[in-house]
């Protein structure tokens, strides 16, 4: 896969993400959080099911490789889905936005720690970009954001905890990349998924007045069980595939930065001048990141002068 493509897979990826984020809100107020990621790995199962067929090119699956999609499927569904669902009940979208702007470092140390990826000075500066675009945001909230949510503080920290299981996934996932396909990785790890949350998604159902649901809310979570299980996981192996781990992270700013426009489009949250330069400076770290190496550079000169030869 070309270059640009992957960057544009993982970038749409995460805006994608930031997108169901913040939509989701409305979700956790009309369904118990158990039960709505029930829902999304049953919906994600349906529609996922020709996928989970094993590529002709592809060998069976060993027992480590059962462990890591298990692995991914527990922190990056699972855990995931559970502390970003009860974090976004207890705290703004804008807010929850800006604590999952911190993957990139996160991504960028646990892949140097375990896939031995060397990080250069320019993938350094374009994390502490990321970093302080986002810590700058964070600074300044206005006033009548934490007002509205009082235990904000709570909310917050299951947010980092789904930080640390996003990266988690997204280095797992770089591994498992160079032994599966993409569509295959999605389906089997949204199945683990639904084995995980069967059992309260049960409990909970028999007790739930499904009948007091709105269609609205219907299409809503129709939309974020296709985002969240199928697509986003799709886009983001399918890049991941072709970039680095550490590099890949950068692009999760797209999620910060798409969950407060959503949460000033259409929750009323405010962002203030600051926080727009705030995120123009996340930007930069992304346009850093997308920037070829010199050794890359040098490869691309001689590959035109052949061409042209």
């Amino acid at each position: 896969m070309k270059t640009w493509l992957a960057y544009l897979c993982l970038g749409l990826s995460m805006a994608l993400v930031g997108c169901y984020v913040a939509l989701s809100k409305p979700l956790v107020a009309a369904f118990p959080v158990l039960l709505l990621a029930w829902l999304r790995f049953g919906t994600g199962t349906v529609l996922m099911m020709g996928w989970l067929k094993p590529e002709p090119q592809e060998s069976p699956l060993s027992r480590a490789t059962h462990r890591l999609l298990f692995l991914t499927s527990f922190l990056g569904n699972f855990l995931f889905s559970i502390c970003m669902l009860y974090g976004l009940s207890l705290t703004s979208a804008s807010s929850a936005g800006v604590i999952l702007a911190a993957i990139p470092a996160m991504v960028a140390v646990l892949s140097a720690l375990f896939l031995g990826e060397r990080l250069s000075r320019l993938s350094l500066f374009a994390i502490l970009c990321a970093f302080v675009g986002i810590g700058l945001y964070a600074s300044n909230r206005p006033e009548q954001t934490s007002a509205a949510y009082p235990n904000a503080s709570i909310g917050n920290l299951l947010v980092f905890a789904a930080v640390c299981c996003e990266a988690s996934y997204a280095v797992i996932g770089k591994y498992l990349t160079a032994h599966l396909s993409a569509k295959r990785i999605a389906a089997v790890i949204n199945v683990w998924g639904l084995a995980l949350t069967t059992p309260f998604g049960i409990y909970l159902a028999l007790q739930f007045d499904f009948a007091g649901v709105t269609a609205d809310k219907w299409a809503l979570l129709l939309f974020y069980a296709t985002a969240a299980s199928v697509v986003t996981v799709w886009l983001w192996m399918t890049g991941l595939k072709t970039i680095p781990a550490h590099q890949a992270g950068v692009f999760t700013v797209f999620l910060p930065i798409t969950a407060a426009a959503i949460g000033v489009a259409f929750f009323d949250e405010v962002m203030t001048g600051i926080q727009v330069i705030a995120f123009a400076i996340a930007l930069v770290g992304v346009v850093l990141a997308t920037l070829p190496k010199r050794g890359q550079r040098g490869e691309r000169a001689a590959t035109q002068r052949t061409s042209s030869d």
